[in-house]
């Protein structure tokens, strides 16, 4: 997927389908604003051949992107992102920059990838209880 902006990466132990996977991490990409809009996503051929996955797979991914007003498909051309996601800078930086550090402390900490997703996913679903509760 060369030149590409993004590279896909499925989990197949995850127990999520292939194609949630791709429409997550895009959208993770155009929130993060590693994806912008005009950019090119792989082919499907290119995704088939680097993710081992069905075709069928990836076109259904860029059909629900493409319904969800995420993506543009153009024949013969490619899939180009047509929105953005991503927050204003100035919003997000400062959280973004403690994100990084925390981190790199997780990391020093011996924490693997799978270790630091499940405390940011603790602390995300407890946030939502909390704020769930105070609704209640």
């Amino acid at each position: 997927m060369e030149g590409d902006v993004v590279e896909y990466r499925i989990d197949r132990s995850s127990g999520v389908p292939a194609y949630v996977q791709i429409v997550q991490q895009t959208e993770r990409a155009l929130r993060m604003g590693t994806l912008k809009v005009g950019d090119r996503l792989p082919t499907a051929k290119e995704v088939v051949a680097a993710c081992a996955i069905n075709p069928n797979t990836v076109l259904r991914a860029y059909r629900d992107m493409e319904q969800a007003g995420l993506v543009e498909l153009r024949r013969g051309l490619g899939t180009f992102v047509t929105r953005s996601l991503a927050q204003p800078a100035a919003e997000d930086d400062t959280l973004r920059a403690e994100l990084a550090d925390w981190t790199a402390r997780a990391r020093a900490a011996g924490l693997q990838r799978a270790d630091i997703l499940a405390l940011v996913t603790a602390a995300l679903d407890h946030h939502e209880r909390q704020h769930h509760q105070e609704d209640a």
